[in-house]
């Protein structure tokens, strides 16, 4: 009786255990991939939270494809290597059918050559300096003619600025943002002499003698301004260090392409006010999607002053038309959902329309934003409609004639328009 009673306990828990797998394998799989230690969690550590809020609320609405979505989080910890690690982890122990992760560019070009290899799909929520289109990825940051450009022709046809310090953190973004911005301030006269660029690695904290050499660039008689593509949490001290030595906006303004109101919400504003950032959403714009946003925002987190930003508008997009493409295509398969992208439309939170072009990036507004004692941003400029994303840039010799086209019969990320040949992933 005794044994019976032994491999019945044995045959019971052995089925339980099929049962579990077979219920955990019949759930889509979403992965997170967003440091929520070091450096970079400032910023990420939200992004991760609007995806789990994704998430819950796609299963209240019952799932997708009769299934429900359970989200798998990773935490890289601000270690670029590890964001091609934890990537490959995610795909092939935790089978995930997408991802969204990644802020910085050096993380999500870590990742990368994963994705292209195991083909699987990433969403990527972030600003970056563009010259890149994978099929694996789809873009739903701002390109650099959506953000960077706009914000320099602003400072130069508003403000009149003629001197320019282009400040970044030691990376690939700012490097190759800054070596479009620079292309383009001289193509439109800016001399050399005028343009000043510097570069701090990750988490740099003593600016005393860089914002000292900023003060005296912007003191030779000529209106000067800072683009600021500076990352992270060096960007507390940064600020800091501008209202130490008494720079105003009035005397050298200073616009970010990564500041937005999470990193504010950790510092005394009063000396930024003025200052200005460039994104493609703000919390204080005014829309009946955008307050519903903020309100389910405040109630997931359970915090009434939890703000929200730009990076978390492009997750919240690209979750959106990710689980309109899975329902369109019946389907989690990679390379059918991701055709199913191309084309796709939803609300954005301003007010308008985002669509995802052939290129894999999107249509979006352009805004620049000013700070206020609050921490909050007034629009102060904004683009008359949507800008779509261009994933190679006008203003450098080997990409003005390349073109990114996804679908039939290009299907190639980089496109020679005159030599018409592909030079990179295609399919």
């Amino acid at each position: 009786m005794k044994m019976k009673t032994l491999v019945s306990s044995i045959a019971l828990a052995g089925a339980t255990l099929v049962a579990f797998n077979v219920q955990a394998a019949d759930t889509i799989k979403v992965g997170v991939l967003h440091s929520l230690s070091g450096t970079m969690a400032i910023s990420e550590t939200t992004l991760k939270d609007t995806v789990l809020m994704m998430v819950e609320e796609q299963n209240k609405k019952g799932g997708l494809l009769g299934k429900q979505l359970e989200a798998v989080v990773v935490d890289p910890a601000s270690n670029w290597p590890l964001f091609a690690e934890k990537g490959r982890e995610l795909l092939t122990q935790e089978k995930v059918d997408v991802i969204f992760g990644s802020w910085t560019s050096v993380s999500r070009k870590s990742v990368l050559p994963v994705l292209e290899e195991l083909n699987g799909l990433m969403f990527y929520p972030v600003q970056y300096e563009g010259e890149e289109s994978s099929k694996n990825v789809f873009y739903t940051g701002a390109a650099p003619n959506q953000q960077a450009i706009p914000a320099v022709n602003y400072l130069k046809d508003e403000l009149e600025v003629e001197r320019w310090v282009l400040a970044g953190t030691d990376y690939v973004y700012p490097r190759t943002t800054n070596k479009i911005l620079e292309a383009y301030l001289k193509a439109n006269g800016v001399a050399e002499e005028d343009i000043m660029i510097n570069y701090t690695p990750f988490g740099h904290s003593d600016w005393q003698s860089i914002v000292s050499d900023i003060k005296k660039f912007g003191s030779e008689g000529k209106k000067t301004a800072v683009v600021s593509t500076i990352n992270g949490d060096a960007n507390v001290p940064f600020y800091k260090e501008l209202g130490n030595q008494g720079i105003s906006a009035e005397d050298i303004p200073v616009v970010a392409f990564s500041v937005g109101e999470e990193e504010l919400s950790g510092l005394d504003t009063s000396p930024l006010v003025g200052h200005l950032a460039a994104w493609n959403y703000f919390q204080s714009v005014e829309s009946d999607a955008n307050e519903e946003f903020i309100t389910q925002w405040k109630a997931f987190t359970k915090n009434p002053d939890r703000v929200t930003n730009d990076p978390m508008e492009a997750t919240y997009i690209g979750f959106k038309m990710w689980a309109n493409a899975v329902t369109d295509a019946g389907t989690t398969d990679v390379d059918a959902v991701e055709q199913a992208m191309i084309g796709q439309e939803t609300a954005n939170l301003t007010g308008g329309t985002a669509v995802m072009n052939k290129n894999h990036h999107l249509s979006k507004p352009v805004l620049i934003g000013e700070i206020q004692d609050d921490g909050q941003f007034e629009v102060v400029w904004e683009t008359e409609g949507v800008v779509p994303g261009d994933a190679w840039s006008d203003f450098l010799p080997g990409s003005m004639d390349l073109i990114s086209d996804w679908t039939a019969p290009i299907k190639c990320g980089n496109y020679n328009t005159k030599t018409t040949s592909c030079s990179g992933q295609n399919y």
